[in-house]
């Protein structure tokens, strides 16, 4: 049975997580859903899937996109998000948006990984990473036996109090991510390498005189942010002292051109 994956990563968290299961898959593609929302999607596998990161307790708009694009069929959907806090009512929202384009959701997963969201917090002790990741290894193992025993009806979220506060936050705060890039900006350390304008799923820095542009069409994917080599680029004056993460099985190339 093929299988594609559909996936959206600034980090590596979810590029990972669509990897393991790809891998306990046979005859598995992955794409990411930046490279191909702009196109014909594919949908001619068995199977399709969609991981990609939660965003205050919902989907990243980028993916959102993505499944308003996506033509009716009746193919095995399935979803998988990864989460640093809750996974939210993502998995819900998701499903409903997929009825909307005549798809019917068949299972949804999240997964505990690192929480990567450096304008609040910086990165996880290597201990705590460590542990989320042999869980989260378990867990795909689990979802993969799901999927290859073609079950339905798994339909993964958070508690009812944390989904209602999600709920109101994600209605509000989604709706500020585009603008939210103007608190972007690259200190002294900028080596003018460009990578940041390379990583960036949407393309939305641009290097003037060698330094980095935000556009204001960001994402929130933190790419930026967290490979940039130099650690140069801040988010408002708190980040200087935070230590970056990104999955360690990744690298910057991984995402570079997507």
């Amino acid at each position: 049975m093929s299988t594609t994956i559909y996936y959206f990563s600034g980090t590596g968290n979810s590029l990972n997580i669509a990897r393991e299961i790809a891998a306990g898959l046979s005859d598995t593609k992955l794409v990411p859903m930046s490279k191909t929302i702009n196109s014909d999607i594919d949908l001619s596998a068995d199977r399709i899937g969609l991981v990609f990161p939660v965003y205050m307790w919902g989907a990243p708009l980028i993916v959102c996109d993505f499944i308003s694009k996506l033509k009716k069929s009746d193919k095995y959907f399935f979803s998988v998000v990864t989460y640093g806090g809750s996974p939210g009512k993502t998995n819900v929202q998701v499903k409903k948006m997929l009825e909307k384009q005549g798809i019917n959701l068949k299972a949804s997963f999240a997964v505990h990984m690192p929480g990567n969201y450096i304008p609040m917090y910086g990165a996880r002790s290597k201990a705590v990473q460590d542990k989320l990741f042999t869980k989260a290894k378990s867990k795909v193992e689990s979802i993969v036996d799901y999927l290859v025993n073609s079950n339905s009806g798994a339909l993964e979220a958070g508690g009812l109090a944390m989904n209602l506060l999600g709920s109101f936050v994600y209605s509000f705060g989604i709706k500020q991510i585009h603008k939210g890039d103007k608190n972007y900006f690259a200190d002294e350390k900028c080596n003018k390498c460009a990578i940041c304008e390379k990583i960036c799923p949407v393309k939305n820095i641009k290097l003037v005189d060698g330094k980095p542009v935000w556009q204001g069409k960001c994402e929130q994917c933190l790419a930026c942010i967290q490979w940039c080599p130099k650690e140069a680029i801040q988010y408002g004056k708190a980040t200087t002292s935070r230590e970056r993460y990104h999955h360690p099985q990744t690298k910057a190339s991984d995402f570079m051109g997507n």
